[in-house]
């Protein structure tokens, strides 16, 4: 072993008089760390603390370690949210100097800054966002256009304006690479002066922004489109829930309060119906899946879980956002500039060959051919099992078959998007590559750089385009463990409880079931007791042996939720009756 991925650890302290054990949060560590009582650091039996490893295991001796931070009891309110931060390293406090940097810049837009910039502020401009967002990167302005078809307007915040490349700021963004969204907090990118203030487009304030202009025909082809800096108002702040309700349930209220809006909203939706089906008729594979939002209450306890489904109105942001990102990927692309791409690679062979395995079980597959995949193969299936009770387990592991998006520096085209050029520019206030290519788009705006300051975008491009891709997978995982945390807590109120549920993972120490509600828990294959199984690789199944019973992915089955341990994060179920 050359180097340790953790110096690290979190987890909870057992003292017993003149030492300690920390246990780690993380189970893959799988070792408890020995701590002497003088390098307790004040900690307190049962406390969730970080641990530095000072010796790691030798033999049988266990890793050592001293104790340099006491998060607080493991039951007080917020401390579980708190280790996640802590496990993932994500950043809180802003250092001084950023903090400074970032009271220098003016809360309003000056005089003098409108020189050189689209003046946009006479045209009808919304956002539509989330009801609790407070970082509003984007707004959107849409009118006839001047041959059929429709003008659209894709604003974003001019972020690079304000964030100069090599400022403290600047690094400070770099390191955190992209905001996180906890279930109960937001760990900013940029200091909330401009993430919530100068930078977001704010209702009735002048903003700075980068404008894509796209003349859009009636097949929903881009035909002419300009990039420009520009200053815009937006005119009204609205919600993906009061857009839904204006289109779909036509609200008599909502029709009458944003009435001067109804035309533009009649458009976006018309315009975004089109581009969607345009996506899927070029091969883009559309998985549904819903989002579970936990409600917390004051304390943090979580009161309820929401699921969330895509609507007309997150389909128009998305529709926009999408056709936005490939309009710029293209424009720099054939500029042959320097760039950080959004890529997603085709999968691996052996990946659909083991997807195809259990698909067979459910009587579909994922066409190849001489080798080639195509999205279209995905998109076929996903058609064919739309509705179906199968239909999110399919999705789910044909999800997990595919690649991971990341950032690259080379245009390999988005596979799932099936976009040939893609990049992320519509939310540089929270990701750092729309951030960086914003800059490199406004200086190749005043003509090409030259040769010396391109071989140095070049270098930084692939350097940038990597921090991301790696800072990404850690947000989402913290956000993804932080959510997962809350729901295991609010299932402790069902203890004994029944529900019915789906297998969605089989291994051979038992299968997950997931719950209506998004809940996953275990089934162990010890509480089997009516024969002896034994697990099939290939149909993910458990099998059996004098029954010849059957345990798959994607049955459905009837559980009691038997224990709750939120220590763990772990639920275990147990088979009730037979579904």
């Amino acid at each position: 072993i050359l180097q340790r991925a953790n110096q690290t650890v979190v987890g909870t302290f057992e003292y017993y008089k003149k030492y300690g054990f920390v246990i780690p949060d993380d189970k893959r560590l799988g070792i408890d760390i020995f701590v002497v009582a003088e390098d307790k650091g004040g900690a307190r039996h049962g406390d969730k603390v970080v641990v530095q490893v000072t010796r790691w295991p030798e033999g049988r001796r266990s890793p050592e370690g001293r104790i340099i931070e006491v998060l607080g009891p493991a039951q007080q309110p917020g401390v579980d949210v708190l280790s996640i931060v802590r496990k993932y390293g994500l950043p809180e406090a802003f250092p001084e100097e950023v903090l400074q940097e970032a009271e220098r810049i003016p809360d309003r837009v000056l005089p003098e800054e409108l020189a050189g910039r689209r003046d946009l502020r006479q045209v009808k401009t919304v956002t539509i966002d989330g009801a609790d967002a407070k970082d509003l990167d984007d707004a959107i302005s849409i009118e006839a256009g001047p041959q059929g078809g429709w003008r659209l307007m894709v604003h974003i915040a001019d972020v690079g304006y304000y964030v100069k490349e090599g400022s403290a700021l600047d690094r400070e963004a770099f390191i955190r690479g992209t905001s996180v969204y906890l279930v109960d907090r937001v760990i900013p990118m940029l200091p909330p002066k401009l993430s919530n203030g100068i930078c977001s487009l704010n209702a009735g304030e002048d903003r700075l922004a980068m404008t894509v202009i796209m003349d859009i025909d009636r097949r929903g082809k881009v035909v002419r489109y300009e990039i420009v800096p520009s200053v815009i108002r937006v005119d009204r702040r609205m919600t993906y829930e009061e857009v839904r309700k204006i289109l779909l349930e036509n609200d008599p209220v909502l029709q009458e309060n944003y009435r001067d809006f109804l035309p533009e909203l009649q458009m976006m939706a018309e315009l975004s119906r089109i581009l969607y089906a345009n996506r899927l008729q070029r091969g883009a594979v559309d998985f549904n899946f819903h989002e579970v939002k936990v409600i917390l209450d004051e304390q943090g306890k979580p009161q309820a879980l929401e699921k969330r489904w895509r609507t007309i109105a997150e389909s128009i942001i998305e529709e926009f956002m999408i056709i936005t990102n490939e309009t710029v990927a293209e424009h720099m692309f054939w500029l042959e500039a320097p760039f950080v791409y959004r890529v997603h690679e085709e999968p691996d062979l052996d990946n659909v060959e083991e997807l195809n395995d259990f698909l067979h079980n459910l009587g579909y597959h994922v066409k190849v051919s001489h080798g080639e995949i195509s999205s279209w193969a995905f998109q076929e299936v996903l058609d064919k099992v739309k509705g179906r009770p199968e239909e999110r387990i399919v999705n789910t592991v044909m999800l997990r078959s595919m690649k991971h998006a990341r950032y690259s520096p080379d245009s390999l085209g988005h596979f799932g998007l099936a976009s040939k050029y893609y990049c992320h520019f519509t939310a540089p206030i929270r990701r750092y590559p729309d951030l960086v290519i914003h800059r490199i788009i406004r200086e190749y705006l005043k003509g090409k750089p030259g040769e010396n300051r391109i071989k140095h975008l070049e270098k930084l491009t692939a350097v940038w385009a990597e921090q991301a891709s790696i800072r990404e997978k850690a947000a989402e995982e913290a956000e993804r463990e932080s959510v997962d945390l809350k729901m295991v807590e609010y299932m402790e109120r069902y203890l004994g409880e029944v529900f019915e549920g789906m297998i969605s993972g089989v291994t051979s120490f038992g299968f997950f079931v997931e719950l209506e509600n998004g809940v996953e828990g275990l089934v162990h294959v010890s509480t089997l007791t009516d024969d002896y199984y034994v697990f099939q690789e290939k149909q993910l199944a458990l099998l059996g042996q004098h029954t010849r019973k059957m345990y798959r992915l994607g049955d459905r089955v009837t559980v009691q939720v038997v224990k709750v341990n939120t220590e763990e994060r772990q639920i275990d179920f147990e088979l009730a009756g037979e579904s």
